[in-house]
């Protein structure tokens, strides 16, 4: 059985220890592996689910005049698209009346700052539960803002049933729960990091990354499906959605290998290469205690000292791609938060939908965001050039929002089409820098790969990102009252200032390519001239 330390190590999740005891024998690396994979994608979906509701209900809060709820089911069981005024029977509790304090005229732009409320206290709070991510259990910290998150959504769900109409209170809510959703997603890199090398990180990390969008689908589901009971249940649904997660999550999740006995997978460098030559057989020999166990290090998980901020920021690579993910969630998140709102407000092939049905239809940007993320993970891993892959996405995505635009209005099958291509094209560089980028450089070899700067890393990129998250909804709200020209407008500008930023890195990855010196003294994230490529061996 896999040794333990006491002094050094946290121990077994409950759960995985009571299935240890029940089969009197422990998981193997490859098993706690799909643990850890399945874990933490079920953790992910749910904090992506719980931020959909608000996007579901915009329409309900500040409804067009012409609106109208029905009682048909959500797509795919229903349909997707229908006539405003020519569903028949409809359950109409919702219509032309919105709720106090959204109603008014100025009810889109307070939707917009309920957004940026949410947005601005989650990057901000990023940069804290990075550091403490990197300095606290993984899996506790986890537990608690699952938990706390479950709970602050479900009260802004609750302010239906209490009849609350002041503006005040909704901002709250959805403030403490963007500090709870700051806990997300440094600590699930982080989890992922320690229990995956880089070799193939890029397509191991797209496929895994697709939890977004099956956030965002499940969530729009889930918010649309019990819409017609009243409003509040499209919060409180998610909320429990999550608060369970949260649960499972305690009871299940390995953060770190040597807190059930296995080896410290993300060393140094010198014994990342070592344990990944022969990384399964020395595992298993350390699951069975024999003597060549002895030669693996075993630093338990709490020994482990995080780095700071400054320390994490100097990585090469840390800040271009910060503040191309800045850009580039703008324009992801400006889709998450409006795409509904904006299908209900546009008359399709000569027809209009239900709010239900744009919320339903919205989910196919992000199935085409599944495909992206994938997509962009495997090509960067097969070129090795994460920087080129990401600004080529992003240069793609101007074209496709500008067609989307410009013809998504002719007829259903169009929309659907341009709506997969932009989702793809859109959520493929976002997905790529959250996750493989991220990784990469939390185990740079200037931090000597230790995993303890993962979750910092992850921080200050993302956090930088979902800066530019809150902006784009913000501004949104108020372009849209000007026409949706505008917003597509600023979605392409910052579409082209996310490629730009990268530009000195991507002539970093061509020297490389062509075995010159690096023009700016820049390398692709996670490599150096001592360390061998991703996915290579020296």
């Amino acid at each position: 059985m896999p040794v333990n330390d006491g002094n050094t190590m946290r121990g077994y999740p409950p759960g995985v220890l009571v299935i240890r005891n029940y089969r009197g024998k422990d998981w193997s690396i490859k098993t706690y592996r799909y643990v850890v994979l399945l874990v933490t994608f079920v953790a992910y979906t749910a904090y992506h689910a719980s931020r959909k509701p608000s996007s579901i209900v915009k329409s309900v809060l500040d409804p067009d005049p012409m609106c109208e709820m029905t009682a048909l089911y959500p797509w795919p069981v229903g349909e997707i698209f229908s006539k405003r005024g020519s569903l028949g029977e409809g359950l109409n509790v919702y219509k032309d009346k919105g709720w106090a304090p959204f109603d008014g005229k100025q009810g889109t732009s307070k939707l917009g700052e309920i957004d940026v409320a949410f947005l601005a206290c989650y990057s901000m709070g990023m940069y804290v539960a990075g550091h403490l991510g990197d300095t606290l259990d993984l899996r506790l910290f986890l537990t608690a803002g699952m938990i706390g998150s479950g709970v602050f959504v479900g009260l802004f769900g609750m302010g239906y049933f209490w009849n609350i109409h002041v503006f005040w209170f909704f901002l709250v809510m959805q403030m403490i729960a963007g500090l709870f959703q700051a806990t997300g997603w440094p600590s699930v890199v982080a989890v992922i990091g320690n229990w995956f090398g880089k070799t193939r990180r890029g397509l191991i990390m797209g496929v895994w990354n697709a939890h977004t969008s099956v956030g965002n689908i499940s969530g729009s589901l889930l918010a649309a499906g019990v819409l017609e009971y009243g409003w509040g249940w499209s919060f409180i649904a998610p909320g429990v959605f999550i608060f369970v997660g949260g649960i499972i999550v305690y009871l299940f999740l390995p953060a770190y290998p040597e807190d059930v006995g296995f080896p410290f997978l993300n060393g140094s460098v010198e014994n990342d290469i070592r344990i990944s030559s022969d990384e399964e057989a020395l595992i298993q020999n350390a699951a069975t205690g024999t003597k060549e166990a002895n030669s693996i290090p075993r630093s338990g998980s709490v020994g482990r000292s995080s780095v700071h901020l400054i320390e994490a920021c100097a990585i090469p690579g840390v800040i271009p791609f910060a503040l191309c993910l800045f850009f580039s969630k703008l324009v992801a998140y400006t889709f998450l938060y409006w795409l509904p709102f904006y299908l209900s407000q546009t008359a399709i092939g000569g027809e209009y939908m239900s709010v239900r049905s744009a919320g339903n239809l919205s989910t196919l940007f992000d199935v085409g965001g599944i495909v992206g993320g994938i997509l962009a993970g495997y090509i960067s891993d097969k070129l090795k050039a994460r920087a080129t892959t990401a600004a080529t996405f992003m240069y793609a995505a101007i074209p496709a929002m500008i067609l989307y635009r410009k013809y998504g209005n002719i007829s259903q099958t169009i929309n659907i089409v341009l709506m997969i291509i932009a989702g793809l094209f859109v959520n493929g560089p976002y997905a790529l820098i959250t996750t493989a980028v991220s990784a990469d450089l939390g185990t740079h070899s200037s931090v000597m790969g230790n995993s303890r700067a993962l979750a910092t890393v992850t921080a200050i990129i993302d956090g930088t990102g979902s800066l530019g998250a809150a902006l784009g909804p913000l501004l949104t709200g108020f372009l849209s009252t000007k026409g949706w020209n505008f917003v597509f407008g600023m979605l392409s500008l910052g579409a082209l200032i996310a490629g730009l930023l990268l530009s000195r890195l991507v002539i970093a990855e061509y020297a490389e390519r062509k075995n010159k010196p690096a023009v700016f003294g820049q390398h692709s994230p996670g490599a150096d001239v001592n360390q061998p490529l991703l996915g290579e061996q020296k």
